[in-house]
This record gives C-alpha cells, structure tokens and sequence, in this order.
C-alpha cells in the first residue's frame, strides 16, 4: 500500500466479493476517478516537459501553458511523489469498483 491509498485492499474486498456497489452509483465514482487519474498523467506530462526544458523560464512559455506549468510544479513541490503514487493506485480503485459494480468477474 502506498501511504494514504488504499488500492491492494479495495481489490481484495472486491475479488473477495466483500465490497459491491451499486452499478449506477459505482459508474459515478469509476468514472470521476478516470478523469482524475487523466488529470494527474497530464500534470505529470507537463512537469516532464517542464524538467527537460534547457532553460526554465515560465515567460518563454505561451500564456496558456503557463498556469497549467506552475499548478503542476506546485502541487509536485507540495507533496512530492504523490501524483506518482496516485498514477499507481488509482487504476486500482478503478478495477476494484468495475469489479464490485459486476463489470468483472470475481477472481477465485
């Protein structure tokens, strides 16, 4: 388990067959996590682009990008490694719902 997240675990209670949602509300949350999870691989795209930069000055960047750059850089300075951890985990939490709504079958 990576620190906060929970991932191994709500695998198992769903192959377990010890968490099950319902299918409309369990859509609800797969679906927000999906987005989330798109989120952070672009922030995490964004501060690769960034680190690989020769020289890194947000004012030869255009406008548009440059809020998404120091969003991304701060969120990353703020908690280094979790966007990481969450790329990791989050698929988790996404196969364990899709597994508790009956999308996948029970692993034995």
């Amino acid at each position: 388990m990576s620190g906060d997240f929970a991932g191994d675990l709500f695998l198992t209670l769903a192959t377990e067959g010890r968490l099950v949602l319902d299918p409309v509300n369990a859509d609800e949350v797969i679906a927000g996590l999906e987005r989330t999870l798109a989120m952070i691989r672009a922030r995490l795209r964004v501060i690769r682009i960034w680190q690989q930069l020769p020289v890194q000055q947000l004012d030869a960047l255009p406008p548009e990008l440059r809020q998404d750059v120091v969003d991304a850089v701060f969120v990353d300075q703020l908690a280094p490694g979790r966007l990481e951890s969450a790329v990791a985990e989050l698929p988790k939490y996404i196969e364990a719902l899709r597994r508790a709504r009956g999308l996948l079958p029970p692993v034995d």
